[in-house]
């Protein structure tokens, strides 16, 4: 079985030049240095509708394609929206309005990130839940941690947790303990406080903690990332480890979501196969959130056949 991480050549081009021109910082000293965040936002919006209607062109002009195809294209993309798992359609959701909010400044980000102090003495205990909604920049890390959510989220909540939404439910929440107590505890160590410190905000830590778990538990799947190379699943969180430093992205982040993972896959399926007891059972009050419907798998029917009537055996 093969699963292949690929993009277009005229997507991969756009994606790329896009991170390259948002990326410009006023500090760096380059020619951009003086176009504010909110040009650049208006900017990326006329490139991504750009490269929309070349993509309808071209799909027009090479296939023969019209309008009315892209209308049942998006129909397509529609459906397959609906069809996402509730807890991978729900997180998705959150994650792109509360990013996009913050990117057209209607929610700002400073009501939104981890503030230990803030949460204990104001009681903002929405800061807990928010700080894993927002991906920072809409950039070409943000396009791709989206993409991870999506597929691996869901392939977890399909495959692994099929059948089992409130035990899926739980393993967020978990990985979602874990990692807000790694940065709490890790504030107070004297010489990692200030990396802790500046760790404000865990989504990306929670979407790669899934990707680790979902490698975990399909190491022997071959998978191709950008055509580039092939590699087997239980190597994916590496080789998106390296693809976050290429790109300029914090690798602390990712880091964190490996321990978080690697957390949960010894305690949820390792131990248990150890010494025969299950850690992380699911309280019974978060699976009464759930209204999980039941597996059927099909069995062999056993088949008896009853002794003929008197009559006719008698005829």
């Amino acid at each position: 079985m093969h699963l292949h991480l690929y993009i277009s050549p005229s997507l991969s081009l756009y994606l790329t030049f896009t991170y390259y021109f948002l990326s410009l910082d006023s500090s760096s000293g380059s020619s951009c240095s003086h176009i504010s965040d909110r040009t650049k936002l208006k900017l990326f919006e006329l490139l991504f509708r750009s490269f929309v209607v070349v993509s309808k062109l071209g799909l027009g002009l090479g296939l023969g394609l019209g309008f009315s195809d892209c209308r049942k294209m998006a129909q397509v993309v529609e459906e397959w929206y609906k069809q996402m798992p509730v807890i991978t359609r729900s997180y998705l959701t959150a994650a792109v309005l509360t990013t996009v909010g913050c990117s057209l400044e209607i929610i700002s980000p400073y009501n939104l990130y981890l503030n230990p102090r803030l949460v204990v003495k104001q009681y903002q205990i929405w800061r807990l839940i928010t700080n894993f909604l927002y991906f920072r920049k809409m950039d070409l890390d943000f396009l791709f941690h989206m993409f991870f959510l999506a597929r691996y989220c869901k392939l977890l909540e399909e495959n692994s947790f099929r059948g089992r939404t409130a035990d899926f439910f739980y393993m967020l929440l978990f990985g979602a303990t874990v990692l807000t107590s790694i940065v709490l505890v890790g504030g107070m160590i004297p010489y990692v406080s200030e990396s802790f410190a500046k760790i404000i905000f865990l989504s990306n830590s929670l979407t790669f903690m899934m990707v680790y778990v979902w490698s975990k538990r399909n190491p022997y799947i071959h998978m191709s990332f950008l055509g580039l190379f092939t590699f087997t699943a239980a190597y994916l969180p590496w080789v998106l480890l390296g693809f976050s430093v290429l790109v300029g992205a914090s690798a602390w982040a990712d880091l964190l979501g490996m321990v978080a993972g690697h957390v949960y896959y010894f305690l949820e399926d390792v131990y248990p196969r150890m010494t025969g007891r299950r850690p992380l059972k699911t309280p019974s009050f978060i699976k009464s959130l759930f209204a999980d419907e039941p597996v059927v798998v099909a069995r062999a029917v056993e088949v008896r056949f009853a002794a003929p009537a008197i009559d006719e055996m008698r005829r």
